[in-house]
């Protein structure tokens, strides 16, 4: 004899099954205290990945079934495969206080090029006013790519959206890394050479939109992060705890904004390289105009030393 299952307690049964399913999946944020203190982490290291989360079960063999003769019972629908947890370079764990890194192991003969690629919106008033020509110093990238030399970018958003053309050239790249270096080049602490400073609320929005306009890109990407200037503090590293980042600052800075000759860079870049370090320069021409003439002898200069170029996430210990 046919039995008709009713409808109301069986959608109430399937609501019931789906609701426990979904708190048992979701995740629970973890967050470091407040009064935690900065990490500066002094050498390279693979970080912490997180483990993926238990794909929840699609079925339950005690549920009730819907039958088919009643057109207007919900049906089963396929499960959708969790996608898998991707690891990339410099992913911490989401919730906790980012480490902060000057350098890699002072062992072999690694170093790594990184490149800052500014863009406030005064930059952009002088590139459509017609005051400057571009903040996109393609004779570095010629550079880099004729000497297949590796190097990592950190990008800010607004930069990306002024030359899509010269992001899309980076990322087809396999030499090249992606990283983050905020949206609009906004100062994360107070006195940061006089820029404009973004509201802490604001800060992790900031930080993540630009992993979204990079991400788009694909090629390289990294959960590299550098703030404008080198500038941060425990409030600045709290903003950034949920988006699972590593900011890496320096331990080389070459000096290059505004410079008036290519000797100083040279030698800012060289005078205290050694294996491990990670070199600070930029790719913005109009305000590093002599980066591109300095680049060919910091090169000559590491050959000379022993030193190789190398991407970031390598010089780190993670590639």
């Amino acid at each position: 004899m046919h039995v008709k299952i009713p409808r109301v307690p069986l959608v109430a049964t399937l609501a019931a099954v789906v609701a426990a399913t979904a708190l048992l999946a979701a995740p629970t944020p973890v967050r470091a205290p407040a009064s935690a203190s900065i990490v500066r982490v002094a050498v390279g290291g693979r970080a912490p990945q997180t483990s993926p989360a238990p794909r929840p079960t699609t079925t339950d063999p005690t549920a009730p079934r819907p039958t088919t003769t009643d057109p207007t019972a919900p049906q089963p629908t396929a499960a959708v495969p969790a996608a898998p947890v991707a690891t990339v370079p410099g992913a911490t764990p989401a919730g906790t206080r980012p480490p902060v890194v000057d350098h890699g192991p002072r062992t072999g003969n690694k170093v790594a090029l990184t490149f800052d690629a500014d863009m406030t919106d005064a930059m952009r008033y002088q590139l459509r006013s017609g005051a400057v020509r571009s903040y996109a110093n393609l004779k570095i990238i010629d550079l880099l790519e004729r000497e297949r030399v590796p190097a990592t970018f950190f990008l800010t958003g607004k930069w990306v959206e002024q030359y899509p053309d010269v992001t899309r050239r980076l990322a087809a790249n396999p030499r090249f890394e992606l990283a983050n270096h905020t949206y609009g080049h906004l100062a994360f602490t107070p006195d940061c050479y006089g820029l404009p400073r973004i509201a802490e609320r604001e800060m992790t929005a900031d930080v993540a939109r630009t992993f979204d306009v990079v991400a788009a890109y694909g090629g390289r990407q990294t959960r590299y992060f550098r703030f404008p200037g080198l500038c941060h503090d425990r409030r600045a590293l709290a903003a950034l705890a949920p988006l699972g980042v590593t900011v890496v600052d320096g331990d080389v800075v070459s000096g290059d904004p505004f410079a008036k000759s290519w000797r100083p860079v040279v030698r800012a870049s060289l005078d205290g390289v050694r294996p491990g370090s990670v070199i600070v320069l930029h790719v913005t021409e109009a305000n590093a105009p002599m980066t591109d003439e300095a680049l060919p002898h910091i090169l000559a200069g590491l050959a000379e030393r022993g030193l190789e170029p190398a991407p970031l996430s390598e010089v780190l210990g993670v590639g």
